[in-house]
């Protein structure tokens, strides 16, 4: 019931309306900070097209309190230092609220203290474990970590008693990260991490590589973790070299566009994902509906298939609209909202903030997930 009631109340934020507004009426200036496009753009396409979905029915609607919110976009194109730029322009130039974004990790980590420092509320679409720990008050984010999704892996490796590994990795933030996670959490789970590996991001062939991890004995699964287009060649690499290992992706593989890039080689492949690229095949229950809801208005708007990066920038929106709605243009009272909001919720699950934890999501917020003849489903 709490979980009802508080999902009813993030889907009438969508509602406000201007009647009785006290504000003055001059817009709400949220920046975006997306790799609309280069290697990164499977992410930031979506979170783009869904974060103009959402502020279009929330003006449509009246705004929020008879204030409508202005978008002001900014194509990192996944580029760090793009990004840097782009967020003090945002920051000194435009004087935005707060900021949604970036796409990846190693962009959120490069402006995290900039947007700190100048009490910007900052809500990441990335997972990195690093862009909330340590806390920076300001920062938060709304993709699952990419801690918890190497737990959710190593659970399903220990059942199936899986113990050593390959791990292949990419010259990205979130490749990074990752990799630290899996280093760091392998032994707990008695898995050896036999043969370690990191390709390039704009990578076309990676047969060698592929070669060097095949030649390692006793190699009993395939972990390949990225969030590029390059994660795609490694599959196709593996089934090529005939070998028929499991391979693990990590949740940056939810975008159908990396299973038609790798085709066959994608059949099989397992990784942990939020439960929205699978939401018709729920059981009933308002967790459903909400994600049938925005799964069809995106696809039905855009002609394509949802993936979770959307789904990022869209909880984003919706929880700074919430708590814009309780207290006003007020930064400090707004990132209190946020940092004490509970039960709220969104695409990637239910978040529970604190003022120990910005991230908000529990192990609970992944299912794992497989291939099958092309198309996300459960994995059983």
């Amino acid at each position: 019931m709490k979980k009802e009631i508080i999902h009813l109340f993030a889907v009438a934020v969508l509602l406000l309306m201007s009647a009785g507004a006290s504000w003055a009426t001059e817009n709400i200036k949220v920046g975006a900070i997306l790799a609309v496009t280069g290697p990164a753009s499977f992410l930031g396409g979506p979170e783009l097209k869904s974060a103009k979905m959402l502020v279009q029915r929330i003006n449509r609607a009246g705004g929020i309190q008879g204030k409508k919110i202005e978008l002001i976009v900014r194509d990192s194109g996944g580029s760090s230092e793009k990004a840097i730029s782009f967020a003090r322009q945002l920051i000194e130039e435009k004087e935005v609220f707060a900021i949604i974004g970036p796409s990846t990790s190693g962009e959120t980590l490069k402006i995290k203290k900039l947007c700190q420092r100048s009490k910007t509320l900052l809500l990441s679409c990335s997972s990195a474990d690093r862009i909330v720990f340590p806390l920076a008050s300001y920062v938060f984010k709304t993709a699952p970590s990419d801690g918890l999704a190497v737990e959710k892996i190593f659970i399903y490796m220990q059942k199936k008693g899986i113990k050593k590994i390959a791990l292949l990795s990419g010259n990205t933030g979130f490749g990074k990260a990752g990799k630290r996670q899996i280093l760091k959490r392998a032994k707990k789970y008695g898995i050896e991490v036999v043969s370690s590996e990191v390709y390039d991001k704009n990578a076309t062939d990676l047969t060698a590589i592929v070669a060097k991890i095949k030649s390692q004995p006793g190699i009993e699964a395939v972990v390949n973790w990225s969030v590029v287009p390059a994660q795609s060649i490694v599959l196709k690499n593996i089934r090529q070299a005939g070998w028929d290992v499991p391979i693990f992706q990590s949740h940056g593989f939810a975008n159908i566009k990396y299973v038609q890039a790798a085709g066959a080689a994608a059949e099989g492949v397992l990784f942990p994902a939020s439960r929205l690229i699978i939401a018709k095949q729920l059981p009933a229950g308002v967790d459903k509906d909400f994600l049938l809801q925005f799964k069809n208005d995106y696809e039905n708007s855009y002609g394509e298939e949802v993936s979770t990066f959307g789904g990022h920038s869209y909880d984003a929106l919706l929880l700074l609209a919430n708590a814009i709605k309780q207290v006003g243009l007020d930064r400090e009272k707004v990132r209190g909202v946020l940092e004490a909001t509970r039960g709220f919720m969104g695409t990637a699950g239910e978040f529970n903030f604190s003022a120990k934890d910005h991230s908000g999501l529990s192990i609970e917020a992944f299912t794992m997930l497989t291939v099958e003849d092309g198309k996300f489903v459960p994995y059983n």
